[in-house]
């Protein structure tokens, strides 16, 4: 796996401050949410995952470049 470098994760890390609500577009996990699930951004960790608390209950991270979310 290649880590994003420092400005890519600080620039997410500004997209995406903790309390951004997302909704879930597509993620490839076996124990995804289903796509529309909403959430709340908790913070971005060093790899730029988006840590979510979905509303379902689930927390878990959105990888960046795998999966996909929309601000709303």
């Amino acid at each position: 796996m290649k880590f994003p470098s420092r400005e890519v994760v600080e620039r997410v890390r500004r997209e995406y401050p903790a309390g951004t609500r997302v909704a879930l577009v597509r993620m490839e996990d076996e124990q995804a949410p289903p796509a529309g699930t909403e959430g709340v951004v908790e913070g971005v960790d060093d790899t730029t995952s988006l840590m979510v608390r979905w509303n379902n209950g689930s927390r878990l991270h959105v990888i960046y470049g795998e999966d996909e979310v929309r601000k709303i």
